[in-house]
């Protein structure tokens, strides 16, 4: 069985974490009543973790200050063999006991107790999102085909109808227009036995034929009905992923704003957290100086960025932007270009956005943000502490406002770096884009 299977299944349907919980003592009624919840980030491999009926207890004890450590959230609470009896009095059956449990599970959420777990469990809650609106927009996508599809097979049957028809009115002038209004008549008109013979064969093809277009008309028309109520089945279905698709990118500033809530009460934490963020951050530039791994991941994106200029563009009126798309776009312009000239600002918000337009990348803010190994700020969690903590500048959101306006200044670049030596592009400030 797939370990994750069960986290696999809650998120395709939209769930942004799963829980899982246990309890112990509860069989006797004779003791404490202990129940334990934990959410760990999704894909997370920690050694030996497994049911815990198949681990020895000495195996057991070594692998809980381990989750403790590394899960989003935990918590255990328990209750004694008094509390027990009570309920037991008060209910009289044991769902009580579990909907005590239940308490302590709904309050979950509040016991993440660290800044770092708080940053961790925004992160994740993002990647979320994105990855449902990816296979939204795969949907959306394969529906909007779909419905072309349907359209065009609904177009055919019709000229095909109208052919048909004009057919059939044809053939009736053709027969009053040569008084044939009688097939009767033109037996009684024949000369001979033979030409009785042959005008009675002729008759009984020109009314197999009349019966057979008759029939194929008629079929016609149920196709016709059938691909008429296919396409407006299709219709109601892309409206409905769509506005999926719509609540998804709603769910971002809501997270936002859930995490600026909570983070509040780490204040004392969050300049260590920011240091942590920068010298990540920095590992990652230093792994850039290798000159093989910077000649290669610089192939890859000039390459991209050639596929993208190649590429179908959207029109920035076609775009249409969540709640918490400006504070995002302004955010990530604060982490990778705060200390830049409000140009280089611009230039940044201006990237994100040629993505959103290019087929090439992502279709929403949040997508082209958190796509994996694009921006090294959300890579280190900068980005997840300036957006709870809002820490962009009135500066990074008019940089923000232009870019999502439809303004840049760097044409249709997608990428941007500290300059080196032999990229050329457009030089803004402290960077090259291109």
């Amino acid at each position: 069985m797939d370990f994750w299977q069960y986290e696999k299944e809650a998120l395709a349907e939209g769930h942004a974490a799963v829980c899982g919980c246990d309890e112990a003592g509860a069989g006797p009624l004779a003791g404490p009543v202990y129940a334990a919840a934990v959410i760990l980030t999704f894909g997370e491999d920690i050694p030996g973790l497994d049911d815990s009926k198949k681990l020895a207890e000495k195996k057991r004890e070594a692998l809980f200050p381990v989750i403790q450590d590394r899960a989003l959230a935990w918590s255990v609470a328990f209750v004694d063999a008094e509390e027990i009896d009570r309920t037991e009095r008060e209910k009289n059956n044991l769902q009580d006991e579990l909907d005590k449990t239940q308490e302590n599970l709904d309050n979950l959420e509040d016991k993440r107790d660290s800044l770092e777990k708080e940053l961790a469990y925004l992160n994740s809650q993002m990647n979320t999102v994105v990855a449902n609106l990816e296979e939204l927009d795969a949907r959306i996508h394969e529906k909007e085909q779909a419905i072309v599809d349907t359209q065009a097979a609904l177009d055919e049957a019709r000229a095909t109808e109208e052919w048909q028809y004009a057919s059939m009115v044809t053939m009736v002038r053709l027969m009053y227009e040569q008084q044939e209004d009688s097939y009767l008549a033109a037996l009684l008109s024949s000369g001979s036995l033979s030409e009785l013979l042959n005008q009675a064969d002729r008759i009984e093809k020109v009314v197999a034929y009349d019966q057979k277009m008759l029939e194929t008309y008629v079929n016609n028309r149920i196709l016709i009905e059938e691909q008429e109520a296919r396409l407006q089945a299709e219709k109601t279905e892309l409206e409905g992923l769509i506005a999926q698709a719509q609540a998804e990118k709603d769910k971002v500033s809501g997270l936002i704003e859930q995490a600026s809530s909570s983070i509040n009460k780490y204040a004392s934490q969050i300049s260590d957290a920011e240091r942590k963020a920068l010298a990540y951050e920095e590992e990652i530039k230093k792994k850039e100086e290798d000159l093989e791994y910077l000649k290669k991941k610089l192939a890859e994106e000039i390459a991209m960025s050639q596929a993208a200029a190649n590429g179908t563009w959207r029109d920035i009126s076609e775009v249409s932007f969540a709640e918490g798309d400006r504070r995002l776009l302004a955010n990530l312009i604060y982490c990778e270009a705060g200390g830049e000239p409000y140009e280089g600002q611009v230039a940044v918000g201006s990237v994100v956005i040629n993505r959103v337009l290019s087929s090439k990348y992502p279709d929403t803010v949040v997508g082209v943000i958190y796509q994996s190994g694009q921006f090294s700020p959300v890579a280190s969690g900068r980005l997840d502490l300036a957006l709870a903590t809002d820490k962009a500048t009135d500066s990074c959101y008019r940089a923000a406002d232009a870019a999502m306006s439809g303004i840049s200044n760097v044409g249709n670049c997608v990428y941007f770096r500290t300059p080196i030596e032999g990229l050329t592009g457009i030089n803004i400030g402290g960077h090259v884009f291109y």
